[in-house]
């Protein structure tokens, strides 16, 4: 006997009562299981620089804390956009990660024909940190201050170089903002990552580059190159005898690098909730706050929906620097 269209109704009703029950019981098991195999996390930039660093520092954690291997892979080109788009285009498992930087924010505006949409292709996963930069000019630079540099510059447009880590970095946009600012024409000369750039001006084939305070520091002390000044509303602690570059000579003046950790759209929310968790448990830490602001590094802990606030916002805040600024890809 078939059941009458009333009572099929009813069972059609508890049917699709049951399934969508399953499907909001097995995302939460399916965290709980996360993770049980090895996870990739893609650094898009050479070994060395900040990303790289900081990202293996992240991975080291998380494998302790979960108990399986995260694997950190560097694959830097494109200004990010290589490895970035290897990323875009994994399986959203939560098996493939992705550290981001503020390359990335910027490269909305400036690299719109890129193959993939930061908050289009990605989800944000959680913050790890925020650094000043210094501006250095090689030792052996007659300048010795940012008045005489932005002079030295207007007396020979075109005829003074800065280094960056490629396209869309925080060291490039810092350089081009430094440009606009100071009313300069310097030449941006782009590596395909930040170990060749710093390696150059600690040579003194290039005059100057703009590199996180972390990284730099050592070399400013040891007098390899010129500390000429900080990009911090305030000055360094870790390097508190260089003024800014509000104080310096170009008032309202601000760049600093930002990290983070985003996933493939589509990686289950639980899985997203239970690395945002993770990761926040590893910079809340008192211990590893007092280690990295020591080294001139701040630790960021946002929430999953604070953090895509914050990568919306700086999204349009470069987007109005760049087209202010005029910046454009060399």
């Amino acid at each position: 006997m078939r059941p009458s269209p009333t009572r099929r109704a009813a069972i059609g009703a508890f049917t699709a009562c049951v399934a969508v029950c399953a499907a909001a019981t097995a995302l939460p098991a399916a965290a709980q299981d996360y993770p049980s195999r090895p996870v990739r996390i893609i650094v898009p930039f050479a070994p060395g620089g900040s990303a790289d660093v900081f990202g293996r520092a992240i991975a080291q954690r998380l494998q302790e804390s979960l108990g399986q291997n995260f694997v950190v892979e560097n694959r830097p080109g494109g200004g990010s956009v290589i490895g970035s788009d290897a990323v875009a285009k994994s399986a959203p498992d939560g098996y493939t990660l992705l550290v981001m930087s503020n390359t990335h924010t910027v490269n909305e505006s400036l690299l719109p024909n890129k193959p993939f949409q930061l908050m289009r292709d990605f989800v944000p996963v959680a913050p790890i940190n925020y650094s000043d930069l210094v501006l250095v000019a090689k030792a052996g630079l007659p300048q010795n201050n940012l008045r005489e540099l932005v002079a030295a510059a207007k007396a020979r447009p075109g005829g003074m170089s800065y280094a960056s880590s490629g396209p869309g970095t925080p060291y490039h946009m810092a350089g081009e903002l430094f440009k606009h600012m100071a009313g300069i024409d310097v030449v941006h000369v782009p590596y395909k990552g930040s170990g060749g750039a710093r390696t150059d001006v600690l040579g003194g084939q290039l005059e100057m580059m703009f590199d996180a305070i972390p990284t730099m520091a050592e070399q400013v002390k040891a007098g390899k190159v010129k500390a000429i000044a900080t990009t911090g509303r305030v000055r360094s602690t870790v390097l508190p005898d260089v003024p800014t570059m509000s104080e310096a000579g170009v008032p309202g003046y601000e760049a600093t690098i930002w990290l983070g950790v985003v996933a493939p759209k589509g990686t289950p929310a639980a899985v997203v909730a239970k690395l945002n968790a993770e990761i926040g448990k590893i910079t809340g830490n008192a211990e590893l706050r007092r280690a990295w602001a020591a080294q001139g590094t701040t630790a960021m802990t946002m929430g999953v929906d604070e953090f895509t606030r914050y990568m919306n916002d700086d999204i349009a805040k470069w987007a109005g620097v760049v087209k202010a600024a005029g910046i454009k890809v060399d």
